[in-house]
């Protein structure tokens, strides 16, 4: 009997029945979903000003991302490359940073204030 960690990455992760962490389920085909969710994400974040923090930090980590899982076919690599856990918790991070841009698009937090805060609001004794 060979080990996983021996295995192609592919195989092993075809043999992987559970994530092993209570409450997120095996993702039978991640890689085509995450591409479809950080397209999606590059495409919500084009509605802000192109000079919007939020738009250009989540814009280059969802576009190296999507470089990285493009790039490979072996969920493995994947989750070596972007180093943040299982493929399945890598999904769920981009699903709720699309979650995230849909309201920022609904907020508008780089539009100015409605209120000007009060002089001393910021100021530490």
């Amino acid at each position: 009997r060979t080990s996983p960690t021996k295995m192609s990455g592919r195989m092993a992760f075809a043999m992987r029945r559970t994530t092993g962490l209570t409450g997120l389920r095996r993702v039978a085909e991640p890689r085509k979903e995450l591409i479809a969710v950080y397209t999606t994400t590059l495409e919500a974040v084009k509605k802000m000003p192109a000079t919007a923090t939020y738009r250009v930090n989540v814009e280059a980590l969802t576009a190296s991302r999507l470089q990285i899982v493009e790039a490979n076919t072996d969920i493995n690599a994947i989750e070596d490359a972007v180093d943040c856990g299982q493929i399945e918790e890598v999904l769920l991070q981009a699903q709720r940073e699309l979650d995230l841009t849909e309201k920022m698009n609904e907020w508008k937090p780089w539009e100015a204030l409605e209120e000007q805060p009060l002089a001393d609001q910021w100021k530490w004794p």
